[in-house]
């Protein structure tokens, strides 16, 4: 198990999925304040505030520790879903542009980073159907 993981987090796109999941994190967390619709629409800003700093935890624990952390990628991958509908749901009417864009373009890429990691693990992590167990 060890093993696997150790072959995950060697290559170079483990490192560049988990920055980048990190950054998407830290964006989705400061956005409101950079787009300036904190004032506007508060109840989004709190939950991208909330939503991005437990993004920027999974992609810091990725980098830190990925054996425990890589499950936990699907989780990003569910945030960037709700990324994107949260203006919708939470305002319960048509968002501003700002806020719209800003939610739809981080949601899209959270979600597929946290697929891409997850997939990673998915294709490095298990042995083919039919092959012999590595030992």
């Amino acid at each position: 198990m060890r093993e696997r993981y150790e072959r995950i987090t060697e290559s170079g796109q483990a490192v560049v999925i988990d920055g980048l999941v990190l950054l998407a994190g830290a964006w989705l967390a400061i956005s409101p304040w950079v787009v300036h619709f904190n004032a506007v629409a508060r109840d989004v800003a709190v939950n991208n505030l909330i939503l991005g700093g437990l993004v920027a935890i999974i992609g810091l624990g990725l980098t830190m520790t990925p054996a425990r952390m890589y499950r936990l990628s699907w989780a990003a991958a569910a945030i960037g879903v709700w990324t994107i509908a949260a203006p919708w749901v939470i305002r319960l009417g048509s968002p501003g542009f700002g806020v719209w864009i800003n939610n739809l373009v981080t949601g899209v890429i959270t979600t597929l980073l946290g697929v891409g990691a997850a997939a990673m693990l998915v294709a490095k992590g298990s042995p083919r159907r039919g092959a012999a167990p590595a030992r």
